[in-house]
Parts: structure tokens; C-alpha cells; sequence
């Protein structure tokens, strides 16, 4: 590997979804010199636009909101100090369920295998030592997660390569605090419904079943002024009301599931490159 950069990349599926999961890591990474790559698999054409408007209400246009959140997505990486961008431009399927789902061209509409052969060509430029992307439920069953999952896995396959491969996660212990910290902002808030309560608890893992713990709180300030870059998305807010200190406390460590490894590196571990480096 002497002749080549340690490489990290990122396989995600929305604007924004690189600084709430990973914007530890590559912040932390690019500052050690490692190349970070990240892939945006849509163009987020399904959040909020100016104003907090959303999808399908008047005043909502996919093909704007496309353009201002790839730019704030741009300004998101020059914070994070991201090596390379790609973005693969599918169209953002919206939530499970939404007429949106089927729409030619979403990301959920369009078969796993299209989306793998793109993502393998860039595998093979890239020669990535460590892939993150999201589980099998695309940690909370978001279509367009669960399909990049889909595709980062099924992309590996069409390789010959041998990264060291994560999930991203969160612990149990981590999502109570969220709850607890999100009521304590909110303090209005109505509590869940039985089913919902029941959906949340099952969020995330048990902390014993956690390989990877990175903290990156020397970077939370670079991963919350990341958050930042994408302000249109109202679902960030709750994060940037907490300002930085809070928010280092509650987002600093950053959690993995290593599910491919040649390395032999012992678990747990507080480093994606143990092994590698």
C-alpha cells in the first residue's frame, strides 16, 4: 500500500446522512491523512424545502430542493475535509411507503444490481481498506438506507477486494440518552404510542454487540458545524438547538459492527484501520 493513501469510504444515502453517522470518523480520518470517499447515492429531492415545506405540499419542488441540498452537501464536506464527493443522483424514494417508492428513477425503484455495478466501478478506482455503509434495516428502515446496504454489499461481491467492512450503529445506552435528552429539549413532547415506543427500543444494539467505538469528540465541533451545512432539513435542528458542548457529549462516539475483516485485528476495537496501520 505504499504507493497509495490509506482510503476510507462512506456509502450513504442522503445529503446530511455523512455528518450524522460518520462525521466523526472522516473528520477525524482526513486529519490523519487518510483519503475519505464519500458516496451519495440520491439527491435528497424528497426533504424539506425553504421554509420547512414538505414533500407534497404547494411550494415543494423536488428539482430545487436537489440543487440546494447537493450544495449544502458540498459545504458539509469542505467542513469534514471529505477527499472526494461521488454522488450517484438517484432520486430520493422518501419514506417507506410513500407513493415516491415506485417513481422511475428512485433509488427503491431502481434494481439492487444498477446500483452495485456503479458503486463496484467506483470500489475499483478507489481501492477502499475500509467500507461503511448501514445494516440490513438501514438502521431505522428507511427504503433508500436499506437499498444503499443493498447495493454496497452486493458491490463488494463484484470486486476482488477485501476491505474491512462496518455497519454503522448505536447503542442502546446511546438511543436512551437521545430520548432523554430530546424530552428534556422538548419537554412537550407526547410520549409514543405503545407500537412506536416498541419500534424505537429496537433501534441500535445491545452495547455488548458493538466492535467499533471511535471517539471522535476532538471533531464534534467539525461534525456539528457539518449538521450545519444542511440546515434546510428541520430534522437537524434539534441537534444545532443543543449547541456544541451538548452536542459533543451526545454525538462524540461513534459506533460499528465489523462484519468483514482479513485483518485478525481484535475486537472491541476504538479504530476502523486497527490492522490496517
Amino acid at each position: 500500500m505504499a504507493d497509495r493513501p490509506l482510503t476510507l469510504m462512506a456509502v450513504h444515502a442522503h445529503p446530511d446522512d455523512e455528518a450524522t453517522g460518520t462525521g466523526g470518523v472522516l473528520a477525524q480520518y482526513a486529519a490523519e491523512g487518510i483519503r475519505t470517499v464519500l458516496v451519495t447515492c440520491t439527491d435528497g429531492g424528497c426533504g424539506d424545502a425553504p421554509g420547512g415545506v414538505k414533500p407534497g405540499d404547494p411550494g415543494h419542488d423536488p428539482v430545487a430542493v436537489a440543487l440546494m441540498r447537493r450544495q449544502e452537501l458540498e459545504a458539509s464536506c469542505d467542513v469534514l475535509k471529505v477527499s472526494d464527493l461521488e454522488m450517484l443522483d438517484y432520486a430520493d424514494s422518501g419514506m417507506m411507503g410513500w407513493s415516491s417508492n415506485d417513481a422511475p428513477g428512485s433509488f427503491w425503484h431502481t434494481p439492487v444490481e444498477e446500483g452495485a455495478a456503479r458503486l463496484a466501478e467506483l470500489m475499483r478506482h478507489y481501492r477502499p481498506d475500509v467500507v461503511v455503509t448501514y445494516d440490513e434495516n438501514g438502521f431505522y428502515g428507511h427504503p433508500d438506507h436499506i437499498q444503499a446496504h443493498r447495493i454496497t454489499m452486493a458491490a463488494l461481491e463484484r470486486t476482488t477486494l477485501t476491505p474491512k467492512v462496518y455497519w454503522t450503529t448505536a447503542p442502546r445506552s446511546m438511543m436512551q440518552r437521545f430520548g432523554e435528552t430530546m424530552r428534556e429539549f422538548h419537554p412537550d413532547m407526547p410520549e409514543p404510542d405503545p407500537a412506536e415506543a416498541a419500534a424505537m427500543a429496537e433501534i441500535g444494539l445491545p452495547d455488548d454487540e458493538i466492535t467499533t467505538w471511535v471517539d471522535t469528540t476532538a471533531f464534534s465541533g467539525q461534525k456539528y458545524d457539518a449538521l450545519a451545512a444542511h440546515a434546510s432539513q428541520g430534522e437537524n435542528i434539534f441537534f444545532l438547538k443543543m449547541g456544541k458542548e451538548r452536542f459533543g457529549e451526545l454525538m462524540g462516539m461513534e459506533t460499528f459492527v465489523r462484519v468483514k475483516d482479513t485483518t485478525g485485528a481484535a475486537v472491541p476495537e476504538n479504530d476502523l484501520f486497527a490492522g490496517l496501520r
